[in-house]
């Protein structure tokens, strides 16, 4: 059965959207019929440990020019927005934080936060002129607490920057995606998922890149 919400609008039309019951994966899918959001029921959702051993096989290296390369996608059009010496948060930086490290080559102050390598709650205390979370809203159970959270902590007239794939809003495709099939993603976003985002938030959105994705916090009224 569906949740009686959805987890990031916390809308109450969820429906079943979608069920793999084959030997590769096996998940119940639900959808929110606001704001498109698409997400696996709460009891396919991996726990903790196995979260973590998926994390672990992951070989993110700072000195990996590939996957500085893979990160380029959000960090270029994300840094040529930037005043200099911003100050930005990485969230969920993951094993072998690097995002970060280009950031700060370029001049700018970065803080780091990943619920498994790096937890310090304390960098929500700050306010940013920029977040980026690349890679890691598909994983979030509660997303709408997460990100209503990074919002906050953004300046008036701050960037956050996700870097996602972006589910097509069909069964067809859904039933063919091969994103879906880590089982640490459950939880993805529709282009109308970000259009209703920048609605509920007031932002300017954009799509610099095919799997970036770009919100613009209004400036103070006074600035």
């Amino acid at each position: 059965m569906p949740p009686d919400s959805c987890i990031l609008c916390a809308h109450s039309d969820v429906r079943h959207f979608y069920e793999d019951d084959s030997e590769h994966y096996a998940g119940n899918y639900c959808q929110c019929r606001r704001c498109r959001l698409i997400f696996a029921a709460p009891e396919n959702r991996p726990s903790r440990d196995k979260e973590f051993a998926r994390y672990e096989t992951h070989e993110n290296d700072p000195g990996d020019e590939g996957y500085r390369a893979f990160l380029g996608q959000l960090f270029h059009p994300m840094n040529e927005l930037l005043k200099p010496e911003s100050k930005g948060l990485d969230f969920g930086s993951g094993p072998g934080p690097t995002l970060h490290i280009m950031f700060e080559e370029e001049g700018h102050e970065m803080r780091i936060y990943d619920s498994f390598y790096e937890r310090a709650p304390s960098v929500f205390e700050e306010t940013y002129d920029f977040i980026t979370a690349t890679e890691v809203v598909e994983h979030l159970f509660h997303p709408g607490k997460e990100l209503d959270r990074l919002w906050s902590c953004l300046r008036p007239g701050g960037y956050l920057g996700i870097m996602t794939k972006i589910a097509e809003d069909n069964r067809d495709f859904f039933a063919d995606w091969h994103y879906r099939l880590d089982y640490t993603h459950v939880t993805f976003f529709t282009e109308k998922t970000f259009r209703w985002l920048s609605g509920y938030w007031n932002a300017a959105l954009n799509f610099p890149a095919d799997r970036v994705i770009m919100f613009h916090k209004p400036p103070a009224e006074n600035s």
